[in-house]
């Protein structure tokens, strides 16, 4: 499997009568692996036909994110209120061709 899994899965596996072979992630490691998990996440929303669901999951990834980056959600806004008012969002829905 090798991959990031919500904290209750392993629990939720041993239920079932499942013996998953966990390790905790720390650090560096953790970090790789929730810039990994975001990357999984975002191909399962961009085939989603329950994009709340998927949505949820995007979510929750980058909360994770944020904390073991010590980030600030109001820095995080900023910053994108910044590049809106600089390059524009994506209302419009321009795609570049060629």
């Amino acid at each position: 499997m090798n991959k990031l899994v919500r904290d209750r899965i392993p629990e939720i596996m041993r239920a079932s009568g499942k013996s998953p072979h966990v390790k905790r992630l720390d650090g560096p490691g953790l970090k790789k692996a929730l810039k990994e998990k975001l990357v999984e996440e975002a191909i399962e929303l961009k085939d989603a036909e329950n994009i709340k669901e998927e949505l949820a999951d995007v979510l929750e990834v980058l909360d994770a994110i944020m904390e073991n980056y010590s980030l600030d959600i109001n820095e995080i806004e900023r910053i994108k209120d910044m590049k809106r008012r600089e390059k524009g969002g994506f209302k419009e829905g321009y795609f570049l061709m060629g």
